[in-house]
């Protein structure tokens, strides 16, 4: 099984030689992820003598935690993994954007769904209107077939009535001729016999009686002119329909035309706000690829600034707990080898008394952890026999007691390094000062120590490096954080005023169809009526001028009978006076 390692040495030699160890930091699982490792598991590897202190590896230990095959060093498959884990993110990232692309196109689908839905709506609410109008106008059809059956019966009527007075009118005309011929007859005679007179008489009162009447006709005449009237008076009605109708509909057109324009303009405005917020998109994903390039980079500094840290403190510990190992410190030996040797001696006991104190401070703080530690020890052992619940109190109260023993262990691992500081400053001091006495100086064992001195101050030196610059990354950040919220902020703004222009665009569209489509049927209504109506129209006024051609021949007919009487009627006197007269008498 593959893990995560870190080199560390044990104390060796004075320069720094020692056995090497491997401190388990990750395991990885059978479905290649990365597992923590519980506790400072260590196991002795001589293969990384070679290698430095806190250096990570990568090595394949056996069920017996057992080397095998090489040590492999960390970087390039961790390198590897960060690839790996940031094309991860990416991918996760596009198929997040696919997935908002694919609610947007949904959203978009319902919509255009609920609008060709209320398209629908709207075009069979426009059918049930256009099929009223036709009902209407099929009605209006229908009594304008029932007028002109009416005609038509009274254009029978009178045809009739013209043949039958054509009819009296011949006769009239014959009965003429006969009275003619018998006028003739009268004159060459001398006179008229008893039979004459009575043939006379009978033809003058046939003819009399076939004078043509023509009161029923003219009392059917005017009724017929009473129907055109009335048929007249309903045709203009429906003109003056018509031409209301036709004036809104050029009405309508006129608005059709003006929010034609207005939706273009519209249209237009929106064209170019979604340019902008497309460019204004466009920004915003580099300022956040930006953004999360900074993010990547202040979490590596993090990164290796826990590394560094931890790095730190286990150097710090192992400083204060090993005596192999010391922390040098920058002391001006070239000033002490210089100031008086009184001042100096001064100086060395001033320096003894503190480290006195603070020895007594640490160990003030060690019998302290000590006490913690069997606190700690009795709690757990309470937890042993205590019930089921007590133990939910015990368990309280022990996590309690492990924090305060952690917290105390950490403050007294600074505690510690100040006392090792101190006595370094001090032992430094010390030797000048015998050397300056002339106190012969054996191997001091501080010379075969471990100096981590300086590599504590390199650490030091690079951590507030790297503090100053995750610094600067984390202002940087949060600068970058407020533009982009600000950028965000415009446009969800942006959009929220395109959505509603949108909106206001579709309803302007709707209502501009809407208007459309009823000037279209208006127009439609409009040149329908003009077309039903014209013929009609023609038709009444060719039935009206037929009707006064009628009226002027019944006038002259009229004239004509009453002349006919006349000349009956002087006729009659014409024969009375004859058969009156002495001749017709003596015969």
């Amino acid at each position: 099984m593959l893990y995560l390692a870190e080199v560390q040495k044990q104390k060796g030699g004075v320069f720094g030689g020692g056995k090497a160890e491997l401190k388990l930091l990750a395991c990885q699982r059978s479905d290649q992820s990365w597992s923590a490792v519980t506790g400072d598991e260590v196991i002795p590897a001589d293969e990384a003598n070679n290698m430095n202190s806190g250096t990570l590896v990568i090595v394949n230990l056996g069920g017996n935690r057992q080397l095998q095959g090489e040590i492999e060093p960390a970087g390039g498959r961790l390198v590897t993994m960060l690839q790996n884990f940031s094309r991860l993110l990416e991918k996760s990232k596009n198929q997040e954007e696919e997935i908002e692309q694919w609610k947007q196109s949904l959203t978009y689908q319902s919509q255009e769904l609920n609008r060709r839905e209320m398209e629908m709506e709207s075009r069979l609410e426009q059918m049930q209107a256009m099929e009223e109008d036709f009902e209407r106008l099929e009605q209006q059809r229908r009594e304008l077939e029932s007028a002109n059956e009416e005609t038509s019966r009274f254009r029978e009527e009178f045809e009739r009535s013209r043949q039958e007075l054509e009819g009296a009118w011949e006769h009239l005309r014959g009965e003429q001729r006969r009275l003619e011929e018998q006028q003739a007859e009268v004159q060459y005679s001398a006179g008229l016999d008893e039979n004459q007179a009575s043939a006379i008489q009978e033809s003058l009162e046939r003819l009399s009686g076939a004078v043509a009447p023509t009161e029923s006709v003219r009392e059917q005449l005017n009724l017929a002119f009473e129907v055109v009237n009335n048929q007249q008076s309903m045709l203009d009605t429906y003109w003056q329909q018509l031409e209301q109708q036709q004036a809104e509909a050029f009405g309508l057109q006129a608005e059709v035309d003006r929010k034609g324009e207005e939706i273009q303009n519209r249209k237009r405005e929106l064209h170019e706000a979604q340019t902008s917020l497309e460019q204004a998109n466009g920004e915003l994903k580099v300022q956040r690829n930006a953004l999360q390039i900074k993010q990547e980079a202040a979490h590596m500094l993090r990164l290796q600034l826990q590394t560094q840290n931890d790095l730190h403190q286990e150097l710090t510990r192992l400083a204060t707990s090993s005596a192999d190992v010391k922390i040098s410190q920058k002391i001006d030996l070239e000033a002490l080898e210089m100031m008086p040797l009184g001042q100096l001696s001064d100086i060395v006991q001033g320096l003894q008394q503190d480290l006195d104190k603070v020895k007594r401070f640490v160990n003030d703080q060690e019998e302290e952890l000590t006490f913690q530690r069997q606190s700690v020890e009795e709690v757990q052992d309470k937890m042993g026999g205590a019930s089921e619940y007590d133990r939910m109190t015990l368990e309280t109260e022990l996590a309690e007691e492990q924090d305060r023993y952690q917290m105390l262990d950490e403050s007294l691992v600074g505690s510690r390094r100040n006392l090792r500081e101190r006595e370094e400053i001090l032992n430094q001091h010390m030797r000048v000062l015998r050397r300056r006495q002339g106190v012969a100086e054996s191997n001091s064992p501080d010379n075969q120590k471990i100096d981590l001195g300086p590599v504590l101050s390199q650490l030091e030196a690079q951590r507030q490096q790297q503090e100053e610059e995750l610094r600067k990354l984390e202002s940087q950040i949060e600068q970058m954080r407020i533009t982009i919220s600000q950028a965000e902020g415009m446009i969800r703004h942006q959009s929220g005023e395109q959505e509603s222009t949108l909106a206001q665009l579709e309803s302007l569209e709707q209502d501009w169809q809407l208007i459309k489509e009823s000037a279209a049927q208006l127009f439609g209504r409009v040149s329908l009526y003009q077309e039903t109506l014209q013929p009609r129209q023609d038709g009444l006024n060719e039935i009206r001028q037929r009707l006064e051609a009628i009226a002027d021949a019944l006038n002259q007919i009229q004239e004509t009978g009453d002349y006919q009487l006349q000349a009956i009627a002087q006729m009659r006197q014409t024969i009375n006076s004859l058969l009156l007269s002495p001749e017709f008498a003596a015969s």
